[in-house]
């Protein structure tokens, strides 16, 4: 609550009038604490801060080699934001749309694409998807891809570099 001080306007014999006093003001700002406080604690103890979403990748050791038979072997390269160019083995990649069109507000990796790789999956347990990603593609198709396996609960796949080798299979693509 606020307080005035007020002189209790008694002068004494001979006094002259002076000048009036500045009068005070004390404002009590105890109340005004303990609710800013209330506040404080409240919101801390209701709000709750977003989780990261996470994914776990185990990556080998750098100088492990893994002999695997080449028609065990998948290829998917993305050279860039729109294709990817899948191959299986020695063949020639074939070209398919990474993202279905008609879904244009939601990223999710087109059918054939899926379907492709879960045929592949089934087909032969041995098989090994390797994932190329050129520097003209962006990192969440990266992300997207790694999702779409996880879903599929395909556990074995690699990711490599994206070299003059892989632009050249690309150019050759079906």
């Amino acid at each position: 609550m606020g307080v005035v001080d007020s002189p209790n306007g008694r002068r004494g014999p001979g006094k002259k009038k002076r000048h009036s006093k500045r009068i005070g003001f004390h404002l009590d700002m105890t109340p005004m604490v303990d609710v800013a406080f209330l506040l404080l604690t409240f919101f801390m103890l209701t709000t709750t801060f977003s989780k990261s979403n996470t994914m776990e990748i185990n990556l080998p050791p750098e100088m492990t080699e893994v002999k695997v038979a080449e028609n065990n072997v998948m290829t998917l390269r993305i050279a860039d934001e729109a294709m990817a160019y899948c191959s299986l083995g020695n063949e020639a990649p074939r070209r398919i749309p990474l993202y279905d069109t008609q879904d244009s507000h939601r990223h999710v990796l087109s059918t054939p694409l899926r379907q492709l790789i879960k045929q592949q999956a089934k087909a032969n347990e041995k098989t090994v998807i390797v994932v190329k990603i050129s520097d003209k593609a962006r990192y969440k198709q990266l992300v997207d891809i790694i999702d779409e396996l996880n879903l599929m609960k395909i556990d074995r796949f690699s990711l490599d570099d994206f070299t003059e080798q892989d632009a050249l299979e690309i150019k050759r693509a079906v």
